[in-house]
């Protein structure tokens, strides 16, 4: 990272960002070009890393290139605040971002399709929902392990 002032790499500061982060984009090869799919994400932790949870619909394009498995990018971004200066060079842009890749999972049992979404919702509205197997039916439920990622803030 070019900016190591902006770098974030403590876990706490990092769930920080990503408690603040309600959208998780995933960019998805397609052939040569990538598709970059914004989505509603709850998140959990295995270690020093976390987890994504999403879901979506049961068939189009972006399941289609779900389905082709593999390794993803993703980036997320809040905190958006314009930083004024007294010149316009001296203008600058709060933020905060996660950004990295992983590899894409879809879970198999309906009792881990209920805990995804129960995440989800949990990250999206602060309350506990509980999911019965036959809600999970009418979506289609997948996660990202993320393998490497970074952090960046600027205050």
């Amino acid at each position: 990272m070019r900016r190591k002032d902006r770098e974030v790499t403590s876990k706490e500061d990092l769930l920080s960002i990503l408690s603040r982060c309600k959208v998780c984009r995933i960019a998805l090869m397609d052939g040569d070009l990538p598709l970059i799919y914004p989505l509603n994400f709850g998140c959990d932790w295995e270690g020093e890393l976390p987890v994504f949870y999403f879901h979506s619909a049961k068939e189009g394009k972006k399941v289609s290139l779900l389905k082709e498995g593999g390794t993803v990018s993703f980036e997320m971004d809040c905190g958006h605040e314009l930083a004024p200066g007294a010149t316009p060079c001296e203008y600058g842009f709060r933020f905060a971002s996660i950004m990295g890749r992983g590899t894409l999972h879809f879970p198999k049992t309906e009792k881990e399709k209920c805990r995804a979404l129960s995440l989800l919702m949990r990250h999206q509205t602060d309350k506990e929902f509980a999911f019965t197997e036959e809600m999970t039916r009418s979506v289609l439920i997948f996660s990202l392990s993320v393998e490497e990622m970074t952090g960046k803030e600027r205050k």
